[in-house]
């Protein structure tokens, strides 16, 4: 069971990335700034993998303690505490020479929902198997 959740962790980490990175994109297209030397390619795919990876962990564990409503528990936990990691971008200090630091929140912030909307994607493929 590990095993396919961390494969479900690696593969819904990826489609959040390319999703943050599509995003990133037309952010940086629409507003002249991506923010591309902040979060860069590689901060966004390990953010994304890092944070999937853990959850896959999160709901191994969590299997082993609730049998029956898993499902349901880790869902709510996993969107609670990435509601909660939203509080980072807005704190976040900007180096002095950013042009513009108030359109930061609107890149980063969203890019947080990527990866738990990858992971909600992606479960129903793998739930006959996990």
């Amino acid at each position: 069971m590990l095993k396919k959740l961390l494969i479900l962790a690696v593969v819904s980490g990826i489609l959040a990335a390319v999703a943050c990175l599509a995003y990133q994109k037309v952010y940086a297209e629409s507003l002249d700034d991506g923010f591309t030397n902040i979060i860069s390619r590689q901060k966004i795919f390990a953010a994304c993998l890092g944070a999937n990876i853990v959850a896959a962990i999160g709901y191994f564990l969590l299997s082993k303690v609730l049998k029956g409503y898993t499902e349901a528990i880790f869902n709510i936990l996993f969107a609670v505490i990435t509601i909660a990691t939203i509080v980072y971008p807005i704190g976040y200090n900007l180096p002095l020479d950013i042009e513009m630091p108030q359109l930061f929140p609107g890149l980063a912030i969203p890019m947080h929902f990527f990866p738990v909307l990858g992971w909600m994607t992606l479960k129903p493929l793998f739930a006959k198997n996990i």
